[in-house]
């Protein structure tokens, strides 16, 4: 992320995307040629240091441009100049246009502002509704910390990669956020249980056989997760690539956060350096 931010896509930073499809194949550098003069409206633009670049296969094209005009006048404009300059490799309209999009700068950051209200509403709620169920608010804490921790890794490696954020990445997101709260509630709830069973054992010792009593639920639920997000990442094709590369990230920083980051934040607030049974533990039994 220290590299130089995020590579947002179309959907925040407004802009046009096409991806068209070519049959035979054209060179990229003849469409980028092509698009030197292109006809907006009543301007003229230069589109070639926009990003022009092979989709999938040789045939399929991705042009995404970051001009702004209203509607689809530049999605318009860049497809009569390239059914102008190259109309035998076009096949019929509805095998030649796979995909248009066009976003407005205003759109684009009612879009990002959207997003970002998303996450911190959903982090208030989840604190929320743990500190409910666990009776005490460190568990919440606790978890939003391994959320944090899962999606600031899976944000990571897209900026390490300079891989695009949409609007998928961010449901991605919060799927990964769905999920890894799922088995930290999973963790906390065997602590509840083995605090009620185990009151000799200080709340470390019961925090680590929890912990191995989730393992072998942990792992296989992970296992078979993974098993299909592998598959959709594979077998997905480029259109779904992105989100299914950011679950699989996400799935497996979020495996061990929920018994390796949430658990220890836990025991940071309510059992470190004790030596018998606390306070903590006997309200945590009472609570539940």
């Amino acid at each position: 992320m220290t590299k130089g931010g995020y590579n947002l896509g179309i959907d925040f930073k407004g802009g046009t995307l096409l991806e068209l499809h070519f049959s035979p194949a054209v060179p990229v550098g003849d469409i980028r040629d092509a698009l030197a003069s292109v006809d907006v409206g009543t301007r003229t633009l230069d589109l070639r240091q926009s990003e022009i670049k092979e989709f999938g296969t040789p045939n399929d094209i991705l042009i995404r441009v970051e001009e702004e005009a209203e509607g689809t006048a530049v999605a318009d404009g860049i497809r009569n100049t390239l059914q102008s300059r190259f109309g035998s490799n076009i096949p019929v309209e509805s095998e030649w246009l796979r995909r248009q999009e066009a976003v407005g700068p205003k759109i684009g950051e009612e879009l990002k502002s959207d997003a970002i209200s998303a996450i911190f509403v959903s982090i208030v709620l989840i604190i929320i509704y743990i500190w409910f169920r666990f009776k005490r608010i460190q568990y919440g804490i606790a978890a939003v910390v391994a959320l944090v921790h899962d999606v600031l890794i899976t944000l990571g490696v897209f900026s390490l990669f300079d891989l695009e954020i949409s609007l998928a990445i961010v449901a991605s997101l919060l799927t990964i956020v769905g999920y890894s709260l799922n088995d930290t509630i999973v963790v906390f709830d065997r602590v509840r249980e083995d605090l009620r069973l185990y009151r000799r054992e200080t709340f470390g010792q019961i925090l680590n056989r929890s912990i191995n009593e989730c393992l072998n639920r942990t792992v296989l639920t992970s296992g078979t997760t993974l098993f299909v997000v592998t598959s959709l990442l594979t077998l997905g094709g480029e259109v779904i690539h992105d989100f299914a590369l950011a679950l699989l990230v996400g799935v497996i920083i979020g495996t061990y956060s929920s018994s390796f980051v949430a658990s220890p934040v836990v025991y940071f607030w309510l059992g470190r350096g004790e030596k018998e049974p606390t306070s903590a533990q006997t309200g945590a039994q009472n609570a539940a």
